[in-house]
């Protein structure tokens, strides 16, 4: 559920801790712990904060859209979990959108498609879709992406397939009217010389 600021105020009061000093003790607990289990509590506490719209301004100013993609580097399955979970929570905002798009964020997500995490794998599939754009469809629409996709249509999770579904639903759709287009430019052309070709007979 989205909160509004006069909510944030009643629950903090006006003395109480803010939002923003919140999640900047998050943030540097994340990188300062040596704590494995409690980089797993932080970063999925993040990632819930990433679900509401009105976070997103402070969690530009503390760099958690960078966090969340440095965990798509690491090892550790559990980190991707949570960092993609985040990226999928916050990535319809504009700025975070183009942000993850110029920060080479797309590869690293379609490389999580192959995960054997469920939430990591509807998670990818979830942000891909959000991140379509006309920037970034030439990155997205690809048939490796298809071909990845079309292989969880195989797992047994619903979610996971009825994703995986709605992918390639709009996909399909995409290369159809890419298609049509394509057809329609080289009726026009064709119509074009042959009424050039009238024109230069008379």
């Amino acid at each position: 559920m989205f909160s509004t600021r006069r909510q944030l105020e009643r629950r903090t009061g006006k003395s109480g801790t803010s939002r923003f000093e919140y999640l900047e003790e998050l943030v540097n607990e994340y990188q300062n712990t040596n704590d494995q289990e409690a980089k797993y509590q932080v970063l999925a506490n993040l990632a819930n904060f990433a679900y509401d719209p009105i976070n997103y301004e402070w969690l530009w100013q503390l760099n958690v859209v960078d966090l969340f993609l440095d965990t798509l580097n690491e090892s550790d399955e559990k980190l991707k979990e949570f960092g993609l979970g985040g990226l999928c929570n916050l990535c319809l905002e504009t700025r975070n959108k183009e942000h993850i798009i110029d920060n080479d964020g797309i590869p690293m997500i379609i490389d999580c498609l192959s995960n054997k995490n469920l939430n990591t794998q509807m998670s990818a599939i979830t942000t891909l879709i959000f991140l379509i754009t006309p920037k970034s469809e030439q990155f997205i629409l690809t048939e490796h992406v298809k071909e990845e996709i079309t292989k969880l249509l195989q797992c047994d999770n619903v979610c996971v397939k009825n994703l995986a579904t709605i992918f390639l639903d709009y996909f399909s759709a995409k290369v159809d009217k890419v298609d049509k287009d394509a057809e329609n430019i080289y009726e026009n052309n064709k119509q074009n010389r042959k009424r050039k070709d009238t024109e230069f007979n008379y």
